[in-house]
């Protein structure tokens, strides 16, 4: 016996970011349990380039308030990890999550740590809606610096449409890799 699902499709632009924007800093253990591979095998020179260019492009962004003046919000509070490290606190640019320019100076997200009452910059997340990018892009996944980007495909468990995002743990190192969604040394203990 099949059961036919029913799946809610919104046609509000807004409704859909923000679904989409749920679904990527929700902690999922597919993600953490690594069950998603990357396209393409990591150059360290064009690693280490990336993660330079994100630093210089977001370092204005280190004080908390000069992202909230650029448009920056926080949102769903501190992500951690069910079995290990944490994501942080991401603070979302809306007007750049509706975009399709990839800048490195320019994540749809930054990433903070929470600490004591102050909050420490740590990486940067970028995000893109994979039906409007693969459309805009004649099918090809988005590359920025050499680094491709993860692909999460739909049906999925947050009932969205499938996205492609990036991590760049570019404030604080990641024993794992610089662009793996879970960092071991981030936590949420402070806030």
């Amino acid at each position: 016996m099949t059961t036919p699902i029913k799946s809610p499709i919104h046609t509000s632009t807004s409704i859909l970011r923000l679904a989409l924007l749920s679904s990527l800093i929700i902690a999922t253990s597919l993600l953490a349990a690594g069950q998603h591979s990357h396209a393409a095998t990591q150059n360290p020179a064009g690693s280490a380039e990336l993660v330079k260019l994100v630093r210089q492009g977001t370092k204005q962004y280190i004080n908390v308030n000069n992202a909230t003046a650029a448009g920056y919000g926080p949102f769903l509070g501190c992500v951690a990890g069910t079995d290990h490290g944490a994501m942080g606190i991401h603070y979302v640019n809306g007007t750049l999550l509706g975009n399709l320019t990839l800048d490195p100076a320019q994540p749809q997200a930054l990433i903070y740590e929470p600490n004591n009452g102050k909050m420490t910059l740590v990486g940067v997340e970028f995000i893109l809606d994979s039906a409007s990018w693969l459309a805009a892009n004649n099918n090809t996944a988005p590359v920025l610096n050499g680094q491709v980007f993860n692909f999460v495909g739909a049906p999925n468990r947050f009932n969205i449409p499938s996205f492609f995002e990036l991590h760049v743990w570019a404030w604080r190192d990641n024993p794992q890799g610089a662009f793996v969604d879970w960092n071991n040394d981030v936590t949420c203990n402070g806030q």
